[in-house]
């Protein structure tokens, strides 16, 4: 028999990366639902008792920890987190497997064989709790490191130091290096939070400016302020509010 799966992620480029991995290596298994919160996933759970779900761990509404730990489906749980191996160690404790992002095809497929070997029973809701609570603990300090971006055929990984600004467009934030640009939907003001202050500034109401990534500042005819860049990808608007953090340079 087939198994019943469901993905629960809040980006959609990354349900559509993992669904697309699993009719590769997993054709005769069917995906039954997909969730992008933590609250429908749980809803869909118990509702549609699938023998897999996908969760991951960092979700708008319930985390994937909490939907494990409060789901009374007996269903196997792989956690999909972006953390280090210091906390997936934890995870082995309490989960049929876990995945780190981006996720690829070989490591699905032994997750898929991995599966068959898991009791089917509820998750234990103490540990994780546990596991929650020392995820939290040793997140808080780090600054953002790495960016994801979703493109037709893959998940791309961004080095937050190749970065020349942030810009606010619309509903996304556009992530600019070089003449290179990529939307997500992180609000340019909950990016700020998470960048380390030292690296990166507020030049303009919409941008963020990594300072590493500028050459010079130049003022134009009309007095406004410019920085170009090393990459050599178009100039950024400085607005006066800010111009005081280019005088001594």
């Amino acid at each position: 028999m087939s198994l019943r799966l469901l993905i629960a992620d809040d980006e959609p480029p990354l349900r559509d990366w993992l669904r697309r991995l699993l009719a590769d290596v997993a054709p005769d298994a069917q995906i039954v639902a997909e969730a992008g919160d933590g609250d429908t996933a749980l809803a869909k759970i118990d509702a549609l008792r699938p023998d897999v779900a996908f969760l991951d761990i960092r979700m708008p509404g319930l985390s994937g920890l909490e939907v494990a730990a409060r789901t009374r489906a007996p269903c196997r749980v792989v956690f999909v987190t972006a953390y280090d191996e210091f906390a997936v160690q934890a995870f082995e404790q309490a989960a049929a497997d876990y995945l780190l992002k981006p996720v690829t095809a070989a490591r699905l497929a032994t997750t898929m064989e991995r599966i068959g070997s898991v009791p089917a029973a509820a998750m234990q809701p103490d540990l994780l709790r546990d596991l929650l609570n020392h995820l939290d603990a040793a997140a808080k300090p780090q600054a953002l490191r790495w960016l994801r971006v979703g493109t037709p055929d893959a998940v791309r990984l961004i080095d937050v130091d190749e970065v020349d600004c942030f810009e606010a467009s619309d509903k996304y934030t556009m992530i600019r290096v070089g003449n290179r640009e990529w939307p997500i939907r992180t609000p340019l003001r909950e990016l700020e939070q998470q960048l380390d202050p030292g690296a990166f500034w507020r030049v303009h109401r919409g941008t963020l400016l990594r300072v590493a990534a500028i050459r010079q500042v130049q003022r134009d005819l009309m007095g406004r302020l410019w920085a170009e860049l090393h990459s050599g990808g178009k100039p950024v608007a400085v607005s006066r509010r800010y111009a005081h953090l280019f005088r001594q340079m």
